[in-house]
């Protein structure tokens, strides 16, 4: 990713858990990355239609005392190096575009050390049942794990909807057998996740983690847990690294499944006979 004057704003709000209004004024923010370290904080708050308490709760959410010192900060370090050719063309959904995929650049650089990943696999393929927990935003992420690895591994439990059943289930999966549960917990994190894996510890599973940051609120509760950012460019987070880190996981799950590509094969087989798919 490029790195001029809406790349560094966007690095000085990555990580950042900001409230929708907040985000709306990041967005803003980057929208006009040239001359935000010239704007008031009125003038801050104007475009982006909030109050201008909301900048200023803003600015200390950064870590600054206050706007004026979010703005000597952004004066040192905004206008800092010359855009790249073609970046003052980026419109907010391309920037939103670029922060993804340095996401994944950042996703390559940790799978350079690819030992917490074979790990996470051999605990995965090894639990009989395997169940995979995602609740909210991670739900789909959880889902997408759950649907190609019931291909290969024998028995998978989805659990993707909270309330009192949830620590029901778990307790089912332990009693039969299995010895570890997969979490996606992505932003904003449900006290519910965070309960539910304190639980699943506590019943002797491990717990193997993908989760937005290194510091989520699920890590002391994970025995692994593996990292990927999420995108914060657009009024609702994307997700394209956790998604990619998930078929890692599938892959090196895989790897510890000595039948892996027979039920892969079957799996052709059977669909291929009831033409289940249009080539």
């Amino acid at each position: 990713m490029s790195d001029g004057p809406a790349a560094r704003l966007q690095q000085l709000f990555e990580g950042r858990r900001l409230t929708p209004t907040q985000r709306r004024i990041a967005h803003s923010m980057v929208r006009r990355a040239a001359d935000v370290p010239f704007l008031s904080s009125v003038e801050l708050a104007e475009l982006a239609g909030v109050s201008q308490p909301s900048v200023t709760r803003f600015a200390v959410a950064l870590g600054f005392d206050g706007y004026p010192a979010l703005r000597r900060h952004l004066r040192e370090v905004v206008p800092a190096a010359a855009p790249e050719e073609g970046e003052d063309e980026y419109n907010e959904y391309q920037q939103a575009v670029q922060a993804e995929i340095e996401n994944l650049r950042h996703l390559a650089g940790l799978l350079a050390d690819p030992a917490p990943v074979e790990e996470a696999g051999r605990l995965l393929a090894a639990s009989r049942p395997l169940p995979v927990l995602g609740l909210r935003a991670a739900s789909s992420q959880a889902r997408g794990f759950a649907y190609f690895a019931a291909k290969v591994h024998p028995d998978v439990r989805l659990l993707d909807e909270g309330g009192s059943m949830l620590v029901d289930r778990i307790d089912a999966a332990r009693r039969a057998g299995a010895s570890a549960l997969l979490c996606f917990a992505l932003p904003r994190h449900p006290r519910e996740v965070v309960d539910a894996l304190a639980y699943a510890r506590s019943v002797g599973l491990r717990v193997v983690t993908v989760a937005d940051s290194a510091f989520a609120p699920v890590a002391r509760h994970s025995d692994l847990l593996i990292p990927a950012a999420v995108g914060t460019g657009l009024a609702f987070d994307t997700a394209c690294a956790p998604m990619l880190l998930g078929r890692v996981l599938l892959e090196a799950m895989c790897d510890d499944l000595p039948d892996a590509q027979a039920r892969l094969e079957e799996f052709d087989a059977g669909a291929a006979g009831r033409g289940l798919f249009v080539e």
